[in-house]
């Protein structure tokens, strides 16, 4: 019952980890919106408060259905190979953001081209820092489902 336990647990912080994820990325993208359209620091900051409150986990939800598959397969990966570090995640989040403009660039209208540079390198950085909200909420301990717990040593010696 304890190894149960323990694989539920996992998957909860799994699945945590990943709305931290998309949120960041979401929040990462509304940043870089905020940033190209031009608007400065005293333009901001008044009117977007409440706006970025609905927006973006409005647009996390998006973020969450395109790259599900993608995500789920670097986390995959990430928990069978025991990977604890940021830089992993780093490149498993560009790695997401890669393939989700592989597999969405065909698919836009309107004749929006998410291969131009600036576009592509904001998609690929927002899975970085989607990747590394992972790590900091649930990468730090992946593989741990696997490990056997560790031995217990005795406090004091024995007569």
């Amino acid at each position: 019952m304890g190894r149960i336990l323990a694989y539920l647990l996992r998957f909860a912080v799994i699945l945590i980890g990943y709305v931290a994820a998309v949120l960041a990325a979401s929040a990462f993208i509304h940043v870089l919106f905020l940033g190209s359209a031009g608007f400065l620091e005293q333009d901001v900051r008044p009117v977007t408060g409440a706006a970025m409150m609905f927006s973006v986990p409005f647009v996390a939800l998006f973020v969450a259905y395109f790259v599900f598959f993608p995500s789920a397969v670097a986390i995959g990966v990430a928990e069978l190979l025991g990977r604890r570090d940021w830089l992993s995640y780093a490149f498993f989040g560009a790695a997401v953001g890669i393939s989700f403009i592989a597999t969405a660039s065909g698919n836009v209208d309107g004749g929006y081209d998410l291969t131009r540079t600036p576009v592509a390198l904001g998609i690929v950085g927002a899975g970085m820092v989607g990747g590394i909200a992972y790590w900091l909420t649930a990468g730090r301990w992946a593989g741990s489902w696997r490990s056997a717990p560790p031995p217990q040593v005795p406090t004091s010696p024995e007569p």
